[in-house]
């Protein structure tokens, strides 16, 4: 396969013609059994190059009864223990700043990005020259893929901070020889002069958020500009679901009129972009050369098969500063078997990262994720941009509500169809009832990064069905 050696070595200054399909045509499209025998041998490398460097997988291994040695199979790699988040935290608490699964002398760290820490210890990602580069034209193969060109303009629309998703953009259009604009996001009245900035330089590439993508096309149309007419062809997104839920796809598509393309999966295997987008249909493909990624059920951590849904789990093939050996997401998705109907010849996930286990709640029994609920209010024609889900316990049965921005000019009569409407929807699709509360719109807040729409607050569902007009299901 082009380029396949470990440690990774690239020619920074290939690029491929700008008619042909593939960035590495041979890695992308050869037999999917070809593939997973190169990928076998380069496991087995990582985890002796992590055996040798490592304390923290060489104690993990040990204690499992693990050694490299012993694996012959893709089969046999199932037996290694997930890592968990957790786990990398209390180990950089331990053995600060970047923890005993640092493989290269801390010297070798030049970047360092990581969590922002708002919910515990933040994580700290070093990363060494080598695996900059690395991330860099993985991206950039990715990119390409989704038909992103030399000649492109990329807009690079969320924070510039520690935040992994913005500078894995930023290198990977740099590499791939495109003008970068890395605007950011998230200062107050910045969204209004992204609006200026992309007409006065031609953006014709977006990325971001989903959430901030529809909050830019509703900022545009109140500065009295037509998104559909600052020029953009692709936008691609990571960071939340979205980009591969139908109705906020074709929300964004149309305010647009571009191409949608979803990627990401987390910062801490990075090249994030290895979940991504090989053309203009929803879902993403599993890069498997770049980040082998195995769907698990969450309790066996055995790979499920392909149809059905589970969390994955990342192993980073190219990182040398960090590797992530069998780290679990704690996401969730559904795989499909590769085709080279597809163009690429990886597994793909027909409706990308739609949520996480953690952020399933259950309502009467039912398990309920979010994005089933944005699906079904984001596709209503009366919805007015944004909506809030409110889950709590009215007497003995628990209680959801959402809060749902109606349409600039809807009257009384037309607010409580929506309401009758979006509830029976949501009875059908999520198996229980909801109260959906219309609201004036720009009611709710809206978000420069990723939205966060659940809250579980007893006094507020209770405020919110005392002051709203919503039907009941």
């Amino acid at each position: 396969m082009e380029q396949w050696s470990w440690p990774p070595r690239y020619d920074e200054t290939y690029r491929p013609p700008a008619d042909q399909e593939h960035w590495f045509p041979r890695r992308e499209t050869m037999p999917a059994h070809e593939r997973d025998e190169a990928i076998l041998a380069r496991i087995r490398e990582v985890m002796h190059y992590a055996w040798d460097s490592s304390p923290f997988y060489r104690r993990k291994w040990d204690e499992a009864g693990i050694h490299p040695s012993s694996i012959a199979s893709l089969e046999d790699f199932e037996k290694v223990p997930v890592v968990l988040k957790a786990e990398l935290r209390a180990d950089q608490a331990a053995h600060e700043p970047f923890g005993s699964y640092l493989c290269v002398d801390p010297a070798e760290v030049k970047h360092i990005n990581g969590t922002s820490g708002t919910t515990g210890r933040p994580t700290a990602f070093g990363i060494s020259e080598r695996d900059w580069r690395s991330v860099a034209n993985a991206h950039a193969r990715v990119m390409w893929a989704m038909g992103i060109r030399p000649e492109d303009t990329v807009i690079v629309g969320s924070p510039l901070s520690l935040y992994w998703g913005s500078w894995g953009a930023y290198i990977g259009a740099e590499r791939l020889g495109a003008r970068v604009f890395p605007f950011g996001a998230g200062q107050t009245g910045q969204t209004a002069r992204t609006v200026q900035w992309m007409r006065q330089m031609g953006a014709t590439v977006f990325y971001g958020t989903p959430s901030y993508a529809l909050h830019l096309a509703e900022t545009a149309r109140q500065e009295g500009v037509d998104p559909a007419g600052l020029g953009l062809r692709k936008l691609f997104f990571s960071g939340e679901p979205g980009a591969s839920v139908p109705s906020i796809r074709s929300r964004i598509a149309e305010a647009f009129a571009a191409d949608v393309h979803d990627s990401g999966s987390m910062a801490e295997v990075s090249p994030w972009m290895h979940l991504g987008s090989g053309s203009t249909e929803p879902g993403v493909l599993c890069w498997q050369d770049l980040v082998y990624t195995e769907v698990c059920d969450p309790v066996s951590m055995r790979r499920v098969p392909y149809g059905t849904e589970g969390t994955p789990v990342y192993t980073t093939l190219e990182r040398t500063s960090q590797p992530m050996i069998r780290l679990l997401s704690g996401d969730l998705t559904r795989w499909e078997a590769p085709s080279p109907d597809r163009g690429r010849t990886y597994p793909h996930l027909p409706r990308g990262i739609y949520g996480r286990i953690d952020d399933m709640f259950i309502i009467r029994g039912e398990n309920i994720y979010p994005s089933a609920i944005d699906d079904v209010v984001m596709a209503d024609p009366g919805y007015g941009g944004e909506h809030r889900i409110v889950i709590s316990r009215g007497t003995a049965m628990d209680v959801l509500a959402v809060q749902v921005e109606h349409h600039p000019g809807l009257d009384a009569d037309a607010c409580q169809e929506l309401a009758d409407r979006l509830s029976g929807r949501l009875r059908h699709v999520l198996g229980v009832g909801a109260n959906v509360v219309p609201v004036q719109h720009n009611t709710l807040p809206r978000t420069d990064f990723k939205a966060r729409r659940v809250i579980d607050d007893r006094d507020l569902l209770g405020e919110i069905l005392r002051t709203g007009a919503g039907g009941t299901a």
